[in-house]
């Protein structure tokens, strides 16, 4: 085999059957109706948006969309066949894959990014003027807390997702052991709001509208955006299961159709 046999079998050997050098006479999709599942955040928007604006159905593909309770809610969903397709954080696909941090081992693939940047590191308001985007001033705090036994409590929304690794890169450059100097939870990106109020944690990772939403409400401020710490950072993801992909390889070639429309709304460069 030549090296440009060998290049072209290893740029491809990773796509689902029957998406390379496939001709059909028929380009209607296998599975005709769909359920597309997301969580309540702006991200969700490409989804959300092509099925408001039938952008599905002009592609042979009746979809419903179905809001989740929670990203492991989600990814259940899609594991057990509710879903067929869905929104997620850009690591649960890769941890379903690997059967990672408590995920049932389900192969999936990421055939689109769905967005970049707009999560946030936000923090409760008695911090306000003592720790801005610099983590390191955060650190006295922690280790006060942990003396007395009380130590801070930060959120994120799923283990094998960006904003845990968001949130203990932040709290690594202050020099912060995530593991051992803070407590660390699990909240629904929908539910941080109340539990912030409430005084649960002393601060998450979440992506919008949940951070604006908290400013606006008077409950905490935002310390560092995570574009900051890597621009235009992939964040969600649309998945599908592998089997699935295998299996209806023109109705995922329609999907890249729908994504790529030009009344989506979503251009390339301002995916973001």
């Amino acid at each position: 085999m030549g090296a440009k046999s060998i290049g072209a079998a290893a740029l491809f050997g990773g796509l689902p059957r029957g998406w390379v050098g496939s001709v059909y006479a028929d380009d209607a999709p296998e599975t005709k109706q769909m359920k597309f599942g997301m969580i309540a955040l702006t991200d969700c928007s490409p989804i959300v948006i092509a099925h408001e604006k039938g952008l599905f159905m002009k592609y042979g593909i009746e979809s419903v969309v179905s809001k989740g309770a929670s990203w492991a809610a989600i990814r259940d969903s899609l594991s057990n066949g509710d879903l067929q397709a869905t929104h997620m954080l850009t690591g649960m696909p890769i941890a379903s894959t690997m059967g990672l941090l408590g995920s049932p081992k389900k192969p999936m693939i990421i055939p689109w990014i769905m967005n970049r940047n707009g999560q946030s590191i936000s923090l409760q308001n008695g911090f306000k003027g003592k720790v801005k985007d610099d983590p390191k001033a955060l650190k006295p705090f922690v280790e006060k807390a942990k003396s007395l036994g009380e130590p801070l409590t930060f959120a994120m929304t799923f283990p094998p997702g960006t904003h845990a690794m968001w949130l203990r890169y932040y709290l690594g450059a202050g020099r912060i052991n995530p593991e051992k100097d803070v407590t660390l939870i699990v909240i629904p990106p929908a539910q941080m709001v109340a539990n912030m109020k409430i005084g649960k944690m002393d601060g998450f990772c979440v992506g919008e509208p949940w951070n604006a939403r908290l400013i606006t409400d008077g409950i905490s401020y935002t310390s560092l955006n995570t574009q900051d710490i890597w621009k235009d950072h992939p964040e969600k993801v649309c998945a599908f299961l592998a089997d699935f992909a295998d299996k209806n390889p023109k109705t995922l070639r329609n999907q890249r159709k729908r994504w790529r429309q030009p009344g989506h709304g979503f251009s390339r460069k301002r995916r973001r």
